[in-house]
């Protein structure tokens, strides 16, 4: 069932959730808790029932964390998030710090000598509590787990119920493998690779993918709150909600894999004492390594086996995908069409363009769910990357402005994300020349040949070149991975100036998406999702290369572009593309759409 939040369901977020919240902590003798924004699945989209810092601060960004102190409260984003942040949290009672210079960390070291402060280890990797505990060290501060977490009790019950959407299978027809077949092989690599006995699953993704299954636990993503043990010779026990499991469940899993109640967990981690049981620190929490030294397992730390599977789409999720899009294309190219013709007469505000094009979404016949809350922002509201209109800040957008619409779709075949940027009215010749610098980086990237062996951060930079040539930049990522009818943010590739050391291969999926922001004006983001293929060779070359393929198909606001400012190369890239907009989009749209496509998709 789709999932949709607004202002009158909102179950009361805020700070002054905070003094309740420092009681149940002076009940459990603590002068401190930390609050950060994951919940025991790691999850980045949280069901309502897990999204414990923005009941406790407001802020509802899908990236942050908190600290509340008995005298003082903090809360840290980055800088999607330094807008927004300041939109929603009362900085009567919450300092607002960065995430990323200095962070939790640093606030940590600003602890009172002795204070004890409190972490609830289900929520917390065991690398970040190492760097949280040395900096709580270096202020004479200890923390502590606790048994109950007070932020929790605090909620009691107002907190909203934990989601039991129902489990059902994802057929062979998308998926492209059998369950069976996937759990074999990543078996067999845990006794091959790493000599383990078994693993421990815990993110939904993964789960997901190897079982394949889909649930409704995590809005605008279809996955199932669930954890499983996976052992060497492909067979398992999924700890599952009771409540989730559907008729047809126990027979498509097979007999190979055991269902149980999540209770049985802490059980199950006890059995697996003297075996050596391969766990991901980055996302499974510290409580699964506490419980398992404790058991007496070997814990050996490594990458989810699942990721890097899940990330190589096979060729039955590639066709798929690629039909996705086409039919995503097709709903959102009537979207600019209207915005094109009846947006420009009478230009609508941010909450009407979201609905109208969800409107040619849900006209599919096949929509599962949006992939995220789509950003509409308009006039200012561009400038906030993260935003999202609500009755509060909605704005009408005006004559000379830009209108960005960052959205997606769940298909059973595909999971789509892209953005576009379209002016209302006249642009002004600085939007023009910056959208044309942001368009060059988009065709950089999407034009590139690569070796195999790439990292993300590698090729970064050149979808900022044309941006620094100006003194300009932007402040996230360039690409994220993308699942297929899973996650729309996916590891572990990603295209960021941050460090990766995860390889682009063949069958990955990722986003190609540039922007610049004027704050307290205008923003400008151009997102086309790319999957990773081999490249044909070329004469004389010695090394196998890789490139982009394109999956998003829809036209990009010619108005918005100076041709001067682009090369030949790049002229003929932006026309290819648009030729193969209106050849593949062209005939699946009305008469009068498809006329304006051929316009608008016309050599520049």
């Amino acid at each position: 069932m789709r999932q949709t939040f607004d202002e009158s369901t909102d179950p009361g977020f805020g700070p002054r959730h905070v003094p309740l919240i420092r009681e149940a902590m002076a009940r459990q003798g603590l002068d401190g808790f930390l609050v950060p924004h994951e919940d025991e699945h790691q999850n980045e989209y949280l069901p309502a029932a897990n999204d414990r810092l923005a009941w406790a601060s407001g802020f509802t960004g899908s990236a942050g964390a908190g600290v509340i102190m008995s005298d003082r409260a903090a809360v840290f984003v980055d800088g999607r998030y330094t807008l927004q942040v300041r939109e929603q949290v009362d900085q009567g009672v919450f300092e607002i710090r960065d995430l990323v210079e200095g962070g939790v960390p640093a606030y940590l070291e600003t602890a009172s000598k002795g204070a004890v402060i409190g972490y609830d280890a289900r929520l917390h990797s065991p690398a970040a509590l190492d760097v949280l505990k040395a900096a709580a060290a270096r202020a004479g501060a200890t923390l502590k787990p606790v048994a109950a977490n007070p932020l929790d009790e605090a909620w009691g019950a107002q907190r909203p119920a934990q989601p039991q959407a129902p489990v059902v299978p994802h057929p062979v027809q998308y998926a492209g493998e059998e369950s069976s077949a996937k759990r074999a092989r990543v078996g067999s690599g845990l006794a091959s690779t790493l000599g383990a006995d078994a693993t421990v699953i815990t993110a939904p993704s993964s789960i997901a993918w190897l079982f394949n299954i889909r649930g409704g636990d995590v809005i605008r993503t279809p996955l199932p709150l669930a954890q499983a043990v996976l052992r060497a010779d492909g067979s398992a026990r999924l700890f599952l909600d009771p409540a989730k499991v559907t008729e047809d469940l126990p027979a498509w899993l097979g007999n190979e894999v055991s269902l149980e109640a999540p209770e049985a967990l802490e059980g199950a981690l006890a059995e697996l004492s003297g075996k050596s049981v391969l766990v991901d620190p980055a996302q499974s929490s510290a409580w699964y390594f506490d419980t398992l030294v404790a058991a007496g397992a070997k814990v050996v730390r490594g990458m989810d086996p699942c990721t890097l599977p899940r990330a190589c789409k096979n060729g039955v999720e590639l066709d798929g995908t690629r039909e996705a899009h086409r039919r995503d294309g097709a709903a959102l190219t009537r979207f600019l069409h209207w915005l094109a013709t009846e947006g420009q007469t009478s230009p609508p505000d941010e909450k009407e363009a979201v609905a109208k094009l969800e409107s040619f979404r849900e006209a599919t016949g096949v929509l599962k769910d949006l992939s995220f809350d789509t950003i509409g922002a308009a006039n200012g509201h561009g400038a906030l990357p993260h935003y999202r209109p609500t009755e509060r800040s909605n704005e009408r957008a005006a004559l000379g402005s830009l209108l960005l619409v960052d959205s997606g779709g769940q298909y059973l075949d595909g999971t789509t994300d892209v953005t576009r940027t379209v002016a209302i009215g006249e642009p002004s010749a600085e939007m023009v020349t910056r959208n044309t610098l942001v368009l060059k980086g988009h065709l950089a990237i999407a034009r590139l040949r690569f070796p195999a062996g790439t990292t993300g951060s590698a090729i970064d930079a050149l979808a900022r070149m044309a941006l620094w040539a100006h003194g300009l930049d932007y402040d996230h990522g360039t690409g994220h991975g993308v699942g297929v009818y899973l996650g729309v943010h996916e590891g572990p590739q990603r295209i960021s100036k941050a460090p990766n050391t995860i390889a682009l291969q063949p069958g990955m999926i990722v986003s190609n998406e540039p922007g610049y922001y004027k704050d307290g004006e205008y923003g400008i983001r151009i997102e086309n999702l790319e999957v990773v293929m081999p490249a044909e060779p070329v004469a004389g070359g010695d090394r196998p290369m890789h490139r982009f393929e394109a999956l998003t198909l829809a036209p990009i606001d010619r108005r918005l572009v100076d041709k001067a400012l682009l090369t030949a190369e790049e002229v003929a890239q932006f026309d290819a593309y648009h030729a193969r907009v209106l050849k593949e989009i062209g005939p699946r749209v009305e008469p009068e759409v498809r006329a304006w496509l051929e316009e608008v998709c016309a050599p520049l």
